[in-house]
């Protein structure tokens, strides 16, 4: 009865120790990430173009078709800043302002892309998926 249970107990201590030791050195080759390097109106900002579906506020619940360029942590000039984040934002939504912009964008969905950011400004209302928002920008050839 004794071997029983202690054959138990080895087997769950065994059990934890499998589960706790990729944490813990986890944990430990997490270093501090330092901020990304600022993006200013003009730069060019790039990465990988998502299509995402978002009800509008605004318009009743509208659906309107959204767009998000993930990318390295980038900083935002003051008074944005980190946007409330240790390394800056790494997803940045693109705000088509007309349905040329619209169109372009549905066309490289999926697609690795380049933005020349002219306005750019930290998220803050709640149908804003992306943790930074760019209001004003162009497409740049590759």
């Amino acid at each position: 009865m004794t071997a029983h249970r202690f054959g138990v107990r080895l087997s769950f201590a065994l059990l934890a120790a499998t589960f706790a030791a990729p944490c813990a050195i986890a944990q430990q080759a997490d270093a501090p990430q330092k901020p990304g390097k600022m993006i200013h109106a003009g730069d060019v900002l790039s990465g990988e173009l998502s299509a995402m579906k978002v009800r509008d506020a605004k318009n009743r619940g509208k659906r309107v078709a959204t767009y998000q360029i993930t990318s390295e942590p980038r900083r935002l000039p003051p008074p944005n800043g980190l946007c409330n984040l240790e390394t800056g934002p790494e997803t940045f939504q693109l705000i088509p302002t007309n349905d040329a912009q619209a169109a372009q964008l549905k066309s490289l969905s999926g697609k690795e892309i380049s933005v020349k950011v002219d306005e750019i400004a930290c998220a803050k209302d709640a149908g804003e998926m992306s943790e930074a928002i760019v209001t004003k920008w162009s497409v740049v050839a590759k």
